[in-house]
């Protein structure tokens, strides 16, 4: 370890939430530390910036409290800089005594589905990437379905089926970039079909988000009466949870009332389950589902009835996975870099330090898998955090702590790397963007542009 007059000097991999939490608990142990927090995004953010939808400024208002964060003396960050690319595990240790890998989870889990490859299929974390503008994905999306159908009931699920409901007029006050406001003026679905394979009291939702439905004088939200319906583990998760029991008692009222005149219809379905995505000439043309039942614990048995759902567009959003970080350990069937309690995990058989891989450490999504809301990852990191402290004394130190040392390292490979201060310019610069427009910010999609506002 370093010696007591030096800072411990920490890396961070990825600086969304589950990064950044991690910088402020080791600034808030009270531990002389010196970090940086490393992205392969010329911003911050992670999943704020890139992962919610372009309609909930209340949840983007958290990047208040990172900012808070990454305005400490304590933490630099160094932006577009690609782990596993610009800089490696062994680079990494020689200016850091210890590492923790905050890499998130972008990528669609798949589902095992007959015709999931047909043309019309999609990812929902693509289509969300889309619309959030991220610069390493394509700047157009077909828009071309009527009729669309989107296959979850989480609140990525109602994220992806609120924006292809929703028209182009209403999400242009928001910071989403001009090529994506020009897709969605295009967007042809008047019906979008949400499909859980379970009972309202199963649904993922919370349920803030889920009235927000509601709220769009284009949609009308449409649940059917036969699809209110409760077993003995439905009724005991009412009664111990007040958002399931607030979540089944909206759907309730909106599966009793009459359905109005909005012009872009929503229908939440629940139970069924799908069975197969039609197809003609590899393209989609339908959704085969089977109609389930509760079996008296809240889950649920196949019927035998199927019904074939007119839709020419098929989303996942049956949960994200985490990509494999290189020189870690991963766990494809989790989606998870194996660890107990954020130590990295190489040899379950052995005790002691071989147990572990020495100084480096993993929060958030890629410790413990894409559940729980953006909040949740605090206690992540508050547990890492303590495992990494409680090593601190038996690390091996850096061999090149100073701070400038990786600065000239990068600065040496003509790595284009941002800055905190950085931001603050792209900040401005976006916000300049939609000044003249009436709009906090236009939101910037190309990766150079960034760069060069940010420079």
């Amino acid at each position: 370890m370093t010696g007591l007059d030096c800072p411990l000097r920490i890396a961070i991999i990825g600086a969304g939430p589950a990064g950044i939490y991690a910088a402020d608990a080791l600034m808030k142990s009270g531990a002389h530390v010196s970090i940086d927090i490393y992205e392969r995004m010329p911003a911050p953010f992670g999943l704020i910036r890139y992962g919610v939808a372009p309609d909930h400024p209340r949840i983007k208002g958290i990047i208040t409290a990172l900012h808070r964060v990454l305005d400490k003396p304590q933490v630099r960050l160094l932006g577009n800089v690609d782990y596993g690319v610009d800089i490696d595990l062994v680079e990494l240790r020689r200016f850091y005594d210890s590492v923790i890998f905050s890499t998130g989870a972008d990528a669609d889990r798949a589902l095992a589905v007959p015709g999931i490859d047909f043309d019309g299929c999609y990812g929902a974390a693509d289509f969300v990437s889309w619309y959030d503008g991220h610069p390493d994905v394509p700047r157009t999306w077909p828009l071309d379905a009527e009729k669309v159908a989107v296959l979850g009931v989480g609140n990525v699920a109602l994220d992806v089926a609120r924006v292809l409901a929703k028209t182009g007029a209403e999400l242009l006050p928001t910071e989403i970039p001009p090529n994506v406001h020009a897709g969605l003026e295009q967007n042809r679905a008047v019906e979008v079909h949400v499909f859980g394979r379970r009972g309202p009291a199963q649904a993922k939702f919370t349920p803030l988000e889920l009235r927000e439905l509601d709220h769009s004088p284009t949609i009308e939200v449409i649940v059917a009466p036969e699809d209110i319906d409760y077993d003995e583990g439905s009724e005991a998760a009412r009664r111990n949870s007040k958002q399931v029991d607030m979540i089944c008692n909206t759907l309730e009222q909106w599966a009793i009332r009459d359905v109005g005149d909005r012009p872009h219809k929503l229908f939440l379905h629940f139970f069924e389950n799908p069975a197969e995505i039609l197809g003609e000439d590899g393209k989609v043309v339908g959704l085969r589902t089977e109609r389930t039942r509760l079996d008296g614990t809240g889950n649920c048995e196949g019927t035998g009835e199927y019904t074939d759902w007119d839709v020419r567009a098929v989303y996942r959003a049956v949960g994200y996975l985490s990509r494999a970080v290189p020189e870690l350990p991963f766990d494809d069937a989790t989606g998870t870099v194996p660890n107990e309690a954020g130590r990295v995990l190489v040899d379950p058989r052995a005790t002691g330090s071989r147990r572990y891989l020495p100084g480096v450490y993993v929060t958030g999504w890629i410790k413990r898998g894409p559940v729980g809301l953006i909040g949740h990852t605090k206690g992540d990191a508050n547990e890492t955090v303590a495992c990494l402290l409680d090593d601190a004394a038996e690390l091996a130190s850096a061999t090149d702590s100073d701070p400038d040392a990786v600065v000239e390292w990068l600065t040496a490979k003509g790595i284009p790397f941002t800055t905190w201060a950085g931001w603050y310019r792209l900040d401005a610069h976006e916000r300049a963007l939609g000044e003249p427009l009436g709009r906090e910010r236009v939101k910037v999609v190309e990766r150079a542009d960034m760069l060069l506002a940010s420079s």
